[in-house]
């Protein structure tokens, strides 16, 4: 998992509440298990003008113009402005899968669906929860080339006239991200101690590792 630092991107508003997961990415594209090459397909249904499917090219795929994230401004961007309760519906982790693919680390909202939320610090994004009036304020702002500054050690996002909005996360989490560990590599960071046991439990109970 990639750790996150800080990042300074331009900000991508979507201005809709209850963005749920399959808006996100398309129930068609779980069939697959892999955590990456979702990306051409996020918001499928918003970007393109047909529907997509698993391992089709996205290349010449007609767009819909008037969706954010055809524009060309916002390529590149990193961090992504949206309302409440982003994330809701089904609890598909393919949902922040096709988010990092794509290339966003920072999510910003008023509340995010729980489940999804738990998701985005097991893949490296950033859920950020900001009180309504806070992000009212941010979408008011909004022009071309804004661009935020996040600082996850500091816990603070910098707006372009040098606002500073703190904002709370979990120390546990707030690890995790930092240092670049999901589930598996911290339980690997353990596996001393695995080993020790392992060893101790073969003599209580050889029998158990015979064949």
């Amino acid at each position: 998992m990639r750790a996150f630092k800080t990042t300074v991107s331009l900000v991508v508003p979507i201005d809709r509440a209850n963005v749920d997961t399959d808006a996100i990415i398309p129930k068609q594209f779980l069939k697959s298990i892999h955590r990456t090459g979702f990306g051409p397909y996020l918001f499928d249904e918003w970007r393109y003008q047909d529907r997509g499917e698993p391992d089709k090219d996205c290349t010449n795929r007609p767009l819909k113009n008037d969706f954010v994230l055809n524009d060309p401004t916002y390529k590149g961007a990193e961090i992504l402005l949206t309302r409440e309760n982003f994330g809701c519906g089904s609890s598909r982790e393919h949902a922040p899968w096709a988010l990092d693919d794509y290339g966003f680390r920072v999510i910003i909202a008023p509340s995010f669906a729980d489940i999804f939320y738990n998701n985005c610090f097991k893949n490296g994004l950033l859920p950020i929860v900001l009180d309504s009036e806070i992000v009212d304020s941010l979408f008011n702002e909004l022009a071309d080339d804004y661009q935020l500054s996040v600082d996850l050690q500091q816990q603070v996002i910098t707006t372009p006239l040098g606002r500073t909005i703190p904002f709370e996360i979990d120390d546990n989490r707030k690890h995790r991200l930092l240092n670049g560990l999901d589930d598996i590599e911290l339980t690997l960071q353990q596996s001393d101690k695995i080993k020790a046991y392992e060893k101790q439990r073969e003599k209580r109970a050889p029998w158990l590792f015979v064949g």
